[in-house]
């Protein structure tokens, strides 16, 4: 998440050097907190949070958990993962909604921060669920706002009440009232009051939405406030908390490269939770915000849990049965690839995707190298060959690969490194998929699998005797050269043999993903 990308960096950091100590001193703690606190306050993190935050992590760190660990540095760490979670709300809070419907939903900020977008993103989510949401443009100061929120509304497939203009005209109170009843009386089970900003707090600003709020008595009332709005945020907060008293905070702009301190301090300081984080213009680009998984992704550790839930709401299981069938039986074709592209996109951004693996902040340079519009280019591709071409790729002569170059845009060795490429991981699929062991291209065969029993009693006879025992020299030479080559390649710390150890992606695995993807 590049909001917290600097924040992310100094604090992996300052953890590696922890870990090269065996044992840790009084000493060693003080500068991991002094390190951390500097790495907040640099993130914008308003200073009372730093103070109590560093403090609580010195405390728990000089105490009898630690002194007691197999390993003081992964305590250290675990301890300041448990602080985050702390700050940042603890638990993860849902939706209020009413027993009897309409459920209405407040949203109020600054201007700027992005209330109307995420408008339409919450009524994309709560479609996708069932429900049936109604939004209100009670924003009539703002230039063109009302007209903003029906082109979202549209784009959402979701209704919208605006009888007023806007720019000015109107009675944003009487909008939010009649709006509410109309939902009553239409059967939405949701209503979404988009409300007014302004660039700064003032009195207007207040009176309006607190107005508002006595007018609709709204079962949420959520702060939306932009992630990269700095140590102004604390402010901000406490003032908005005074004159409206917000229930939740919405957290926008995580996709910016901003420091980030708004989203540790906003819920610290105002004891409200944050609900939301919005990480991108698209209307999908919303998630429910889990303060451990955040607190994860800032500490390199990942989330694989949130990539899991993107997974399974993007593939079909009886889809990926099938492949798994086609697979099997050697008959995935480049129709059943575009297909499982197709899915995958349905994701989002596989640079996103990514950067919830733990470890890939160590790739962030790997990362930003990484070319989306390879995707596109490869799905070109695909698409400019006849349906028999994509079952049989054997039949791409030489005028067909022409021909296919020119539709897509590309050229032929594009078209023959893709097709290449293709067969080499239909090959490798197909092998994993009947329980072999794979060949990786440029990297050579996945090392500690095949067959259990016998290459387990052969590498004992091996290790016992050192070599090969046999009495014809040339074959002697021959099995004491697939001996060392054998154990070169035995993993040195890696579950998969990737990475050398590190347990996360190469900068050669993400090239090879890269490659197969598009050109590389």
């Amino acid at each position: 998440m590049a909001t917290f990308g600097t924040l992310s960096d100094r604090l992996t950091e300052t953890f590696r050097n922890l870990r090269k100590k065996g044992q840790l001193t009084p000493a060693d703690v003080d500068g991991t907190v002094r390190e951390i606190r500097r790495a907040l306050l640099d993130a914008d993190v308003a200073l009372p949070v730093v103070k109590d935050f560093a403090a609580k992590v010195r405390e728990r760190a000089l105490g009898d958990e630690v002194n007691r660990a197999l390993n003081p540095a992964q305590q250290v760490v675990q301890i300041v993962n448990e602080e985050l979670v702390a700050i940042l709300g603890g638990e993860q809070r849902r939706l209020r909604f009413a027993k009897t419907a309409p459920t209405v939903i407040m949203l109020a900020g600054l201007q700027g921060s992005g209330k109307t977008t995420f408008a339409g993103k919450l009524a994309r989510m709560l479609e996708k669920d069932g429900h049936t949401p109604l939004l209100i443009a009670a924003d009539l100061q703002r230039p063109n706002a009302v007209n903003q929120l029906q082109v979202v509304a549209e784009r959402a497939g979701a209704a919208v009440y605006a009888p007023e203009p806007g720019n000015g005209i109107g009675d944003p109170v009487r909008v939010a009232r009649e709006g509410v009843e109309l939902a009553r009386r239409q059967q939405h089970d949701v209503v979404i009051i988009d409300t007014a900003g302004r660039l700064g707090v003032d009195a207007d600003l207040m009176k309006q939405a607190a107005d508002i709020r006595t007018a609709t008595d709204p079962d949420e009332v959520l702060f939306v406030i932009d992630a990269m709005i700095g140590q102004d945020a604390v402010n901000t907060a406490k003032a908005f908390q005074e004159g409206v008293d917000f229930t939740g905070v919405v957290l926008t702009k995580l996709d910016g490269d901003a420091r980030g301190g708004a989203a540790l301090s906003v819920a610290s300081v105002t004891g409200r939770p944050i609900i939301f984080a919005s990480t991108g213009e698209g209307l999908d680009d919303v998630e429910p915000f889990h303060p451990d998984r955040m607190a994860s992704r800032i500490l390199d550790l990942g989330d694989i849990l949130t990539l899991i839930e993107q997974a399974q709401q993007a593939f079909d299981e009886e889809e990926a049965m099938k492949v798994a069938e086609k697979l099997a039986t050697e008959q995935f074709t480049l129709e059943d690839f575009l297909e499982q592209m197709q899915q995958m996109r349905k994701m989002g951004s596989m640079k996103k995707m990514l950067g919830m693996l733990p470890g890939m902040g160590q790739m962030k340079q790997q990362l930003e190298d990484f070319d989306e519009r390879d995707i596109d280019r490869t799905e070109a591709i695909i698409r400019s060959m006849t349906p028999a071409e994509r079952r049989n790729t054997k039949l791409l002569n030489g005028s067909r690969r022409l021909r296919i170059a020119r539709g897509s845009g590309m050229t032929v060795t594009d078209v023959n490194q893709l097709v290449q490429r293709f067969d080499q991981a239909a090959k490798m699929m197909k092998t994993v998929a009947r329980g072999g062991v794979p060949s990786i291209p440029g990297m050579g065969p996945v090392p500690g699998a095949g067959r259990p029993g016998a290459s387990a009693k052969r590498g004992n006879k091996q290790k016992k005797s050192g070599g090969s025992r046999s009495g014809n020299p040339a074959k002697r030479a021959a099995e004491n050269a697939g001996i060392a080559a054998d154990r070169a390649a035995q993993p040195t710390g890696s579950g998969f043999g990737l990475g050398g150890g590190t347990g996360t992606p190469s900068e050669a695995d993400l090239a090879e993903l890269q490659k197969m993807l598009g050109r590389g």
